[in-house]
This record gives C-alpha cells, sequence and structure tokens, in this order.
C-alpha cells in the first residue's frame, strides 16, 4: 500500500480517482494510447503456472515461475502483501506471447521461497527485499531487466530503480512512489486515514502477530483484506485459496509481522541494510522510463491522477489510471498491466 506520509498530503486534498474517458484498454481512464495493441485476454483465463523452479540466491532458495522464451528480454513481476504469484497467472502468458522471459518469483516468506540458514533474521524491510531481487538477477545472470510490480512489489521495484539503475530497463509501479519514510511514519494522520490502515497497527500488537500465525485467522483476515481493497473483483473461493497455499510458508508470519512492525518504527532492521535505508531516507528520485497505474476503487489511491507523485519520476514517463480496478491490479486488469510492461519498455 502507499506511504503514509503521501496518504497525508492526499487527505488534506480529498478522497478518491478522477476518471475520464476510456482509453480502449481494460479499465484504462488516463492514459497516453498504448504503442501496440495486446491481446485481450478475460481475467482468470489461467488458475496455473506450467511449472515451478528453484534457485539459491543470496539469503535464499528461492521459488519461482518462469514463461517465455529463454533469451528474451527479461520482465520480474513482484507481488505484495496479501498476496503471491498467482496475481501475475494471466499477465505472464500475455509478455510471454510477445516475446518476453517472464519471471515471477515468491518474496522472502511466501510458497516455496525459503531461507538457506535457520540463524538468519526474518526481516521484512524494504531493502532487504530489494537485495533479494538483486540476488535472484545475479543468480539467474540477468543483468538487466523491466520490473512490473504492485504494493510490497511496487515498493521493490522503485527501490531497484532508485538504487540501482543500471539493473532496471524500465519500471511498471502500481501506486506510483513507495519507497517508505520511516520518519514521516511516526505522524499521526486524520482519523478516517488511519482506519484505512486497520491491519498495519494489528500487526503491532501481539494479537495480530498471533493471528498472522494462526492459520485460520490468517485466513479470515487476509481474506477480509481481499474484500476490502478490492471491492468490485468477483473472485471465487478457488482463486483465493490459490494464494493463499503461498502462507503456508514457515516464515510468513514472521516476514509480514517484521515488515509492518519496521515500518511503524516498533521493530529494528538489521544494521546490513542501513546504508541502503539512509539513501532511501532521502526519497530518491528515479530516473528510469517508468508507468505508473492507479487502480480505481483501491482505497489506497490518491487524488489527483498521480500528480502527488509525478515529481519522483525524473525519466520518460507515463501515468494511467484504471476505472473499476482494485488493489489486486495485474490479476483483475491482466491485459492493461501487461500492455503498460510493453510500453514502458518502449519509453
Amino acid at each position: 500500500m502507499i506511504d503514509r506520509r503521501t496518504f497525508t498530503k492526499a487527505m488534506g486534498l480529498g478522497t478518491g480517482a478522477t476518471a475520464v474517458s476510456p482509453a480502449g484498454l481494460q479499465g484504462v481512464s488516463s492514459a497516453t494510447p498504448a504503442s501496440s495493441g495486446i491481446d485481450a485476454d478475460t481475467p482468470g483465463t489461467h488458475t496455473a503456472f506450467p511449472s515451478l523452479k528453484q534457485v539459491k540466491a543470496g539469503l535464499l532458495n528461492v521459488g519461482y515461475a518462469e514463461l517465455g522464451p529463454a533469451h528474451g528480454p527479461v520482465v520480474i513481476c513482484l507481488h505484495g502483501w496479501p498476496y503471491d504469484i498467482h496475481s501475475y497467472v494471466d499477465v505472464a502468458p500475455l509478455l510471454a506471447a510477445e516475446g518476453y522471459r517472464v519471471i515471477v518469483p515468491y518474496l522472502r516468506g511466501h510458497g516455496t521461497t525459503r531461507f538457506l540458514s535457520s540463524r538468519t533474521f526474518r526481516n521484512g524491510q524494504q531493502s532487504a527485499i530489494a537485495l533479494d531481487i538483486i540476488a535472484l538477477m545475479d543468480a539467474l545472470k540477468i543483468h538487466k531487466a523491466v520490473i512490473a510490480g504492485f504494493d510490497w512489489g511496487s515498493r521493490t521495484g522503485d527501490i531497484l530503480a532508485a538504487l540501482w539503475p543500471e539493473r532496471v530497463k524500465a519500471l511498471v509501479s502500481v501506486s506510483g512512489y513507495l519507497i517508505t519514510d520511516r520518519k514521516a511514519q511516526l505522524e499521526p494522520l486524520p482519523a478516517a486515514a488511519e482506519h484505512t490502515w486497520w491491519y498495519q497497527f494489528y500487526f503491532a500488537t501481539e494479537r495480530g502477530r498471533k493471528a498472522m500465525e494462526d492459520h485460520d485467522h490468517r485466513l479470515r483476515l487476509t481474506r477480509l483484506v481481499w474484500d476490502l481493497v478490492s471491492p468490485t473483483w468477483n473472485f471465487d473461493d478457488a482463486t483465493f485459496a490459490r494464494t493463499a497455499a503461498a502462507f503456508d510458508n514457515p516464515d510468513y508470519a514472521a516476514i509480514v509481522i517484521h515488515n509492518y512492525r519496521w515500518r511503524l518504527s516498533v521493530a529494528d532492521g538489521e544494521h546490513r541494510y542501513d546504508r541502503y535505508e539512509e539513501k532511501l531516507a532521502t526519497a530518491p528520485s528515479i530516473a528510469v522510463p517508468t508507468v505508473t497505474l492507479d487502480p480505481e476503487k483501491d482505497p489506497f489511491t490518491l487524488p489527483g491522477d498521480g500528480s502527488l507523485y509525478r515529481d519522483k519520476f525524473t525519466g520518460t514517463y507515463e501515468h494511467r489510471t484504471l476505472t473499476g480496478i482494485g488493489h489486486n491490479l495485474p490479476q483483475e486488469a491482466p491485459t492493461a498491466f501487461a500492455q503498460a510492461v510493453v510500453d514502458a519498455d518502449r519509453l
């Protein structure tokens, strides 16, 4: 979800997103017309990836899906919370059909991704997750890739583009600029905005931790989040269950709880990441070619049609708002997301 500092600014300007006339793509309301036309795919067309792979990368043995030609230009698609690689189950085939080599990894604590050592601290801070992706690229001998993500995946993509621009050919970032400002997060928001972040505060308590560690409580909580942040998405129980299986990872609760507690400064990070966090605290700009996407029905979408974070993207840039779409944008609007990847690659 978006950074609370940006959300504070937004609350002073009103709520909701401004929609304009459709531009032809699924759900797109404000956009520069697409440079090519991906064949439309109905959400839910695919339910699984053909196979999963594993590779040792940095601190992890990373589980990932891979589609498309082995020597095609690379796209790495990054999921958020509480989601998994199935957010891209329809996006990946669309991009593979366009000739891309598509890599969709489980983030640390999710699915088949495992820590190599039981002694490694289960750290969910933003720079640690970003470095996981650098390690994955190194392990797969990928020098440069288009990075595309939402939620935790947007934040990770933003960080990669800001700190390692030489590794990022182009960026697709849902909800724009999501690099966390921990100092700003210490300040209170208007009550209505704080209400939107209820789960973040819940996770700061021991009750929240216990809920995430308990299988049944975890399923009910994450299902509620899906319903709240994607109010127009008519998904079925099987769709949720396919993703929820990734939450059975033995490190899932620890990573999720630490991620949100670290953001609120009620949990410490590791000193090994201090130099990266110091750079991120300056809110570095992003100069790689970028397409930002705002899902109109996501309660975290800012007003202003991307204007509140526009100045953070200093390179070639396009913004699009997807009407009628909620937080899990790639799974709700796979054609529009895939088109954004192709267009970002051509900026």
